[in-house]
């Protein structure tokens, strides 16, 4: 039996969402890790703190607080008003900002331990070829923690593509805007059509088991005998 129509327009919409969330969070992810990665300050610890929250506080929790700010009466509904944008509450947009929260942790953390992994030694021989820190940072870093980079990228694109609780508090269930596959899903065994859940449950199966094969044929030989 073939999807149905609306299945294969909530994949599309889940591949959709995933593949911009995970592109922002290259660009914002990228520079938190390396600052916590290298820095010594007091607040690395509060503002670790805060990027991990989303993996132990319910998505509901932090999908709610989300609705009330981008909502009508909210502060950033007040700014998306005055700029003509109006509310990002129940938009796909609204679904990237949420899903940009929700899945922060899993960008900055593979690539945190991979910077923390290299060391200064590297920066330092850069600095003394008279490399600039951007450079060294494209040129040295970026190489070396290109393990961690895959790791990120792939867990974070697998990891939108499963939420539910948050895009479900932001995005309601607009087919065709904001209902991704895993609301679909639910949609299915709410009509009890059991059938098609299953062929769509099956497709998340296969795709989530293929991200962590990959994530294992991608992770370097640990070397031995050093």
């Amino acid at each position: 039996m073939l999807l149905e129509s609306e299945a294969l327009q909530a994949l599309l919409l889940t591949v959709k969402l995933s593949t911009i969330v995970t592109l922002i969070l290259l660009l914002i992810g990228t520079p938190i890790a390396w600052w916590l990665a290298r820095t010594s300050s007091a607040l690395k610890a509060p503002i670790a703190a805060i990027v991990a929250l989303p993996l132990v506080l319910p998505p509901t929790v932090l999908g709610f607080y989300l609705l009330l700010a981008m909502g009508p009466q909210g502060w950033v509904g007040h700014i998306t008003a005055a700029l003509g944008i109006g509310s990002l509450a129940f938009t796909f947009w609204g679904l990237v900002i949420a899903s940009v929260f929700y899945t922060l942790p899993f960008m900055v953390q593979p690539l945190q331990n991979a910077f923390e992994a290299i060391g200064t030694r590297p920066m330092e021989v850069a600095a003394t070829l008279r490399a600039s820190p951007i450079d060294a940072f494209f040129t040295v870093a970026v190489p070396m923690a290109l393990p961690g980079f895959m790791t990120a990228t792939v867990m974070s694109f697998a990891h939108t593509v499963g939420e539910f609780g948050v895009v479900l508090m932001i995005g309601g269930n607009m087919a065709g805007q904001t209902r991704v596959a895993s609301i679909q899903i639910y949609d299915y065994v709410e009509a009890m059509q059991y059938e098609q859940a299953h062929m769509l449950a099956a497709v998340m199966v296969a795709f989530s088991f293929l991200v962590l094969l990959s994530l294992h044929f991608w992770r370097p030989p640990v070397r031995k005998g050093v």
